[in-house]
């Protein structure tokens, strides 16, 4: 394998999900190690300093959720977070906590490596200060540093607060943005519980950017989660 090969680790105590992950990473490329404790975990991510972390976040010795905390607290790798459907609330949890994106298991390798894809990208964006930067996906685009809007060419007109919230999850392209932290974001801490803002908010953007509101291919719903705007190859 080429030492540029990014880097990844699978949190995960199952053995034949690892042997999955570790099977269809490799296929693409990737340098895979694995862990099957949250405290293994933890050491590995230390030592590897990996480009992304797959992690359970139903461990044996430790809940994920204290698995994410403790990485938050040195690095800002591409957390990948896997779940059962009955963990819908550890889900927020891990991504108010700043895990990038989840798979709900049971899940496809199709699924898998676009969301890896887009959390490599989304973590190189950052790292080229997107605030200079433009987002072009599909037919939209959203030029940051003019403050632009243009859906097929055509220049939309947002109000300050919508223009907020589309920067924030363009900021965030192809992650999953919960409630709480888009909240935080576009009105402030003071109104972090006030979801209906974000719902009410993010139905006028859709009837201004999307050719079919109740379809919509930019900005998607994250049922019981929060809204990703999707990028081209998701």
């Amino acid at each position: 394998m080429s030492k540029t090969d990014p880097v990844i680790i699978i949190v995960e105590d199952e053995l034949a999900i690892r042997q999955f992950l570790r099977t269809a990473l490799r296929l693409q490329g990737y340098t895979v190690f694995e862990a099957e404790t949250g405290q293994r975990g933890l050491v590995e991510a230390n030592i590897r300093k990996p480009d992304l972390l797959i992690l359970d976040l139903g461990l044996p010795d430790m809940d994920g959720i204290e698995v994410i905390k403790a990485i938050r607290a040195w690095s800002t790798l591409p957390i990948i977070v896997l779940s059962a459907r009955s963990q819908e609330r550890q889900k927020v949890d891990a991504l108010d906590l700043g895990a990038d994106d989840y798979l709900t298991k049971p899940f496809g390798v199709e699924e898998l490596i676009a969301r890896i894809r887009v959390a490599l990208r989304h973590a190189n964006r950052k790292e080229q200060s997107l605030d200079n930067d433009v987002l072009v996906t599909g037919g939209l685009k959203v030029d940051l540093s003019k403050r632009l809007v243009s859906v097929d060419g055509r220049e939309i007109a947002l109000t300050p607060i919508q223009y907020r919230l589309l920067a924030v999850l363009a900021k965030n392209a192809g992650k999953v943005m919960t409630h709480r932290q888009i909240m935080k974001e576009v009105w402030g801490p003071s109104y972090v519980d006030n979801v209906h803002y974000v719902r009410m908010y993010m139905s006028q953007l859709r009837h201004k950017l999307e050719t079919d509101p109740a379809k919509p291919q930019y900005l998607v719903t994250e049922s019981g989660l929060g809204y990703r705007l999707k990028i081209k190859d998701e």
